[in-house]
């Protein structure tokens, strides 16, 4: 089994180019309003203020240590009000009575409010990096934990067995909150009552997420500054008292308080608005009440919006949910609940379906708790939705089988011009892998045929180690194709496919912010050739595009095997597209991670080479029409 990414040299190597640039509530009485509760199964926990702190923790901490493969699943939500103790707020070392765990492996903590500052944790809900053999430290496989929709008063101390350690990860200055995390480890609506540090107490190796609607009132800290940290990070919609560190691509869009773009030196792209965005639905109560809040679409905005009237958005009372579970739900009763005009929670667990969920109504939410896992069986797909406008499909996990051809379908593909930009389909937080927990293959992860869709922090990943891994199994062509009009990506993750990790058909399509790494495991360049190229570009836009943006890309290699066989390989470029003023690339990344080979180019044939010796290329701007210049970080 390989592990990703924790050879010490290539962390060490890594860092170097990236210096550069059942339901429950404990001590509750639930008595007065269970029947009104509904029936989320055994692994949702619901704590009311009144529940013991010493009970949450422990809670807490029990499942904060499920390995990266685990088949358990976990939802964790706050009613409103206050929790914790927040007499240590200025010592931590002194402080009693806090909210104070670690976020572990497929776990979702969220508030239950209409607004976070319905629910007040004083204490800390925090990930740590990993102490390594060596000293260094990491995160790189801190995946898959979320954080949403409440207020954390920063008051941090370490737990469990990292307490004992004589250089404790998670200690914590005041007022300040460690998220050390890479993909797939979302932060929407939070509210940081304090600093935000997403790099670690001596300095670790991580791999970036998405942050939106959330506001930071103090510093957040992504490292970078004098050693490793995050090497990218996306920022959307949100307020932050200020930033510290530099990175290989921070990208901020719509930030109030967001750092000056600065591209060749601390990698940072800010744009001053989100050309569109779509916040993701989130779970409600009010009294007894349950419901599920999806807000609207919104174009050029900045700064947070947590308003939950009618004017930000709709309120589907849980009643009109079909409320899933994995082991008693099938593909069946899924699909005819579906057909019926439900809308569809999938409550924590993995599902393995004979089939696909169907989508056949417009405006329909499907919504995950604590990533849900589909793992459809037979090489079935996971989701297929029909030519329809308005659906938004939240917080999944999906894992291939063998034999896949596309496993997430967004339109059938004959009518591409569906779609609607005041209503648009959203994909948020999905994340898709082949291979690593189980045996998959597939040839296209994501494949989007409708017109105006937004993708919202969406991690398509052939795995790199874990069950069934090699150049031969976990096999996958692509990890999204576009084939819809005026489709916008905002934080796309696309890795280790063996062909192009991206192709673009679509017209107008825009993304901001790209990260994606070549495949590890090309035996030698003979096995991966486009033709009579080498290699594949990650990033293609079809030839007959006419239209096209994206900004702020980050891509990397690491060509392990063909390295250790000893005939590294190459890619011929990173980014293949037509020669169009139209078609434009602004404030791209390469760079090789460690070891032999790299990319010839960085747009077409256009821009200079990354390999062992020029590890890192910056570049500010593209268009056709306009002279690239690549510039050495």
């Amino acid at each position: 089994m390989r592990t990703r990414r924790r050879n010490p040299v290539v962390v060490s190597i890594f860092a170097a180019i990236t210096t550069a640039g059942a339901l429950a509530f404990p001590g509750a009485t639930p008595s007065a309003w269970a029947a009104t509760t509904p029936d989320f199964g055994p692994n949702v926990k619901i704590f009311d203020p009144k529940t013991p702190v010493t009970d949450i923790n422990a809670f807490l901490q029990k499942i904060s240590a499920e390995p990266e493969f685990s088949t358990n699943r976990q939802a964790v939500y706050f009613k409103p009000g206050v929790y914790g103790n927040a007499a240590g707020q200025n010592d931590p070392a002194t402080a009693t009575g806090i909210v104070n765990s670690e976020v572990g492996y497929y776990t979702s903590i969220a508030g239950l409010g209409t607004s976070p500052t319905s629910v007040t944790i004083n204490g800390a809900l925090h990930s740590e990096p990993r102490q390594n053999a060596d000293g260094s430290s990491d995160g790189l496989t801190n995946f898959y934990r979320s954080l949403a929709n409440l207020s954390i008063n920063p008051i941090q101390r370490p737990v469990g067995a990292d307490a004992e350690r004589a250089k404790p990860e998670g200690v914590a200055p005041a007022h300040t909150m460690r998220w050390a995390t890479s993909q797939a480890s979302s932060l929407r609506r939070v509210d940081i009552q304090g600093n935000l540090d997403l790099n670690g107490a001596y300095g670790a190796t991580l791999f970036g997420t998405t942050m939106a609607d959330s506001r930071i009132s103090g510093t957040v800290n992504s490292g970078g500054d004098a050693g490793p940290g995050q090497a990218q990070y996306y920022v959307r919609d949100s307020q932050i008292g200020s930033w510290r560190g530099g990175s290989a691509n921070l990208v901020f869009s719509g930030v109030k308080g967001a750092p000056a773009s600065d591209f060749t030196g601390r990698g940072i792209t800010t744009l001053p608005t989100t050309p569109t965005s779509r916040p993701a639905p989130f779970l409600t109560v009010n009294g007894d009440s349950y419901a599920v809040f999806v807000p609207k679409a919104r174009t050029n905005v900045s700064g947070v919006n947590w308003a939950t009237d009618s004017t930000a958005g709709t309120s589907i009372p849980i009643s009109r949910f079909h409320i899933a579970k994995p082991g008693t739900d099938t593909a069946a009763t899924i699909n005819k609940a579906l057909a019926s005009g439900k809308h569809l929670i999938l409550t924590p667990g993995i599902y393995r379906l004979n089939g696909p969920i169907t989508v056949t109504r417009a405006d329909t939410v499907v919504m995950g708790m604590g990533y849900a896992t589909l793992a459809p069986t037979g090489g079935q797909a996971a989701i297929e939705v029909s030519d329809v406008k308005g659906v938004v499909i939240s917080s999944l996990l999906v894992d291939a089988s063998p034999g896949t051809d596309v496993l997430v379908k967004i339109g059938t593909g004959t009518a591409n011009n569906i779609g609607d930009a005041t209503n648009p389909t959203t994909l948020s937080d999905l994340f898709v892998r082949i291979g690593g927990a189980q045996a998959g293959s597939s040839k296209i992860s994501l494949q989007v045929n409708q017109s105006k869709v937004i993708l919202d922090d969406n991690w398509l990943w052939r795995a790199d180690h874990g069950t069934g891994v090699g150049w031969t199994s976990n096999t996958s062509d692509t990890g999204l194709v576009v084939n819809g009009t005026d489709v916008t990506a905002l934080g796309l993750f696309v890795e280790h496919h063996q062909k192009n990790q991206v192709i673009w058909n679509g017209e107008r399509g825009r993304t901001v912010f790209y990260q994606s790494e070549f495949p590890y495991d090309p035996p030698n360049q003979a096995a991966w050739m486009d033709g009579t190229k080498e290699g594949y570009a990650s990033y293609k836009v079809a030839s007959g595009v006419t239209t096209h943006a994206a900004t702020g890309t980050a891509i990397y290699t690491l060509f392990l095997d063909s390295t250790f066989a000893g005939a590294p390989v190459h890619a011929w470029t990173s980014i293949e597209a037509p020669q169009r003023a139209s078609v434009r690339f602004t404030a791209m990344t390469n760079a090789v991670i460690a070891f032999g080979g790299g990319i010839r180019n960085i747009v077409g044939t256009t821009g200079a080479a990354v390999d062992a010796t020029q590890p890192n290329q910056v570049v500010p701007g593209f268009t056709a029409s306009a002279r690239l210049a690549a510039h050495p970080r």
